[in-house]
């Protein structure tokens, strides 16, 4: 069973909502004035440094600078100093979450459990390990105990119609979102997670329904995301005025508040290009882990990556798992190692520390991105697809610790690419689609350093164009089976009969046959598209 708290502890815990240093700081924390907060939390732990609770808020400073390690390392005293902290422990799984630590998030999950077993907070923190670990049946198990004696937590109605969608149970997923919106109708995100789908057409009397909810929201996530789903909505009526309208002060509203710097993007690959050169290449050719497993599939957002993976994972040799991020927490790992990575991305970033590693440095890179995504392989199958669209900007770092990982380069008409992606809203990790000149920009980045790893490493990536998988399959199939060193197998053209969990925005899509439907649905907004057409300049040549 979990640790209490002790009495002097919990007294500790009980006088802080009163304690006038914690007030200033709690309060700074609800402004969002992180740097209030942390010099008043600082102060307080100069002079006491054992103040558990003072740790854990300057913890919530960290994680919400996205000072992950940082925060984990904070969490951690705070727990050693009162294991029973629930409140710490609930955060620390969390935090581990962000690092894609899911094991020892699962250990953390299970011990505010044992302390507290029926705490609908701390089950939805153990649904939310189990959703990213691939265990959906248990995580729906977690959702359903919490709302059979909680059904008021519009929130936890949105989880839960989110791991209904991903299993395919899309007749429930669509009444979970249903629920949340009968029980908060400004809930832009329920709103957005129903247009989401693709396949659920919002009708006129749901339109009704959302112009009245936005006038109503004072949030500003509730405002731009139900422009989001009135853009789709819009949309999926012919109203491409209306929809475009929408889709753009979405677009304007979420950019505004995001950190997103091109430049430092642009930097990025411009280092690539310079140091990754091929005879840096070929010196370390072969010296990471020699395991064949992972088939990575790259590209932008909204290019296909979801079809070209059930197509793959519809093979007896091949699992499919998720958008994974473990290579993304590799390179921030290298990035803060390396002392030569300015303030702003100034300097070599990580590809200097990178290239500065040693052969069995680089073979143990390799064998931690195995193990730390072995929990997310439930088959055995020999092959995994690891889907995270944005490992096209470190390629370099895969081939150098994985030298016989393949790698799939999934590629649409930059018009259609681009716009799909300005219509989706995420969750998180995609800032340059908010911005129709920033994703021109983006796109162009892209295909550069595509062109570079093409170049230094010819005949490693193997590239599909959306537009002719769509329209003769077969062909595309077996070159890219071929790619793989797998045999053809009929269950891949039949890959929308395949019954497994699909956790990306097109789930309900890649569930039909294959369609062309989406080819040319950008030249309806193409008066407004302009910006975009400018931004990506020869690309479009």
């Amino acid at each position: 069973m979990g640790v209490p708290l002790t009495s002097e502890q919990a007294a500790a815990l009980a006088a802080a909502v009163r304690d006038p240093e914690l007030v200033e700081a709690a309060a700074a924390l609800r402004a969002n004035q992180l740097a209030v907060a942390e010099r008043v939390l600082r102060s307080r732990l100069y002079s006491r440094p054992l103040d558990f609770v003072a740790i854990r808020m300057l913890a919530e400073v960290a994680g919400r600078l996205g000072q992950y390690p940082d925060a984990e390392r904070l969490l951690r005293r705070a727990l050693d100093l009162a294991p029973g902290f629930a409140a710490a422990r609930a955060n620390l799984v969390f935090v581990l979450q962000r690092q894609s630590k899911f094991s020892e998030a699962h250990e953390q999950a299970d011990q505010l459990l044992e302390a507290h077993p029926n705490d609908p907070a701390y089950l939805a923190a153990k649904a939310a390990v189990l959703v990213r670990t691939g265990e959906y049946e248990q995580a729906i198990e977690a959702y359903e105990r919490i709302l059979a004696v909680s059904p008021g937590q519009p929130r936890i109605w949105i989880s839960y119609g989110h791991v209904l969608k991903t299993i395919g149970r899309q007749p429930e997923s669509v009444a979970a979102y249903r629920r949340a919106i009968s029980v908060e109708p400004t809930l832009g995100d329920a709103w957005w997670s129903l247009a989401n789908l693709k396949t659920v057409r919002l009708g006129r009397d749901d339109v009704t329904e959302m112009l009245a909810a936005l006038e109503r929201a004072s949030n500003e996530a509730d405002v731009y995301h139900l422009h989001f789903a009135l853009g789709k909505a819009f949309e999926d009526a012919g109203d491409f005025e209306s929809s475009f309208r929408h889709y753009a002060e979405g677009n304007r509203r979420r950019r505004a508040e995001l950190p997103y710097d091109p430049m430092e993007t642009t930097r990025h690959h411009q280092r690539s290009r310079r140091l990754l050169t091929r005879e840096a290449l070929e010196q370390r050719r072969g010296l990471g882990c020699p395991a064949p497993d992972p088939i990575f599939i790259v590209g932008l957002p909204r290019a296909g990556s979801t079809l070209i993976e059930q197509i793959l994972a519809s093979h007896p040799l091949v699992e499919g798992t998720m958008e994974l991020p473990n290579i993304t927490s590799i390179s921030a790992d290298l990035n803060g190692r390396d002392s030569s990575a300015g303030p702003k991305g100034e300097g070599d970033g990580y590809i200097g520390r990178l290239l500065a590693l040693q052969p069995h440095e680089l073979r143990a890179l390799g064998e931690r991105y195995l193990d730390d995504t072995r929990i997310q392989r439930k088959s055995g199958r020999p092959y995994f697809i690891d889907k995270m669209p944005n490992n096209f900007a470190h390629i370099g770092l895969i081939h150098l610790i994985l030298p016989n990982a393949k790698i799939v380069d999934a590629r649409r008409h930059p018009m259609a690419n681009c716009f799909s992606a300005f219509k989706q809203h995420f969750s998180r990790g995609q800032g340059f689609t908010y911005d129709l000149g920033e994703l021109g920009r983006y796109y162009r980045d892209y295909e550069a350093l595509m062109d570079h790893y093409d170049a230094v490493l010819p005949n490693l990536i193997h590239r599909i164009n959306y537009e002719a998988l769509v329209a003769e399959p077969e062909p595309a199939i077996r070159a890219l089976l071929s790619y793989c060193g797998l045999e053809f197998d009929a269950a891949c053209l039949a890959f929308h009969d395949n019954p497994r969990a699909v956790r990306t925005a097109s789930s309900e899509q890649v569930r039909r046959p294959i369609s062309g439907a989406s080819v040319d649905v950008w030249r309806s907004y193409e008066q407004w598209l302009e910006p975009l057409r400018a931004a990506l300049g020869e690309a479009l040549a």
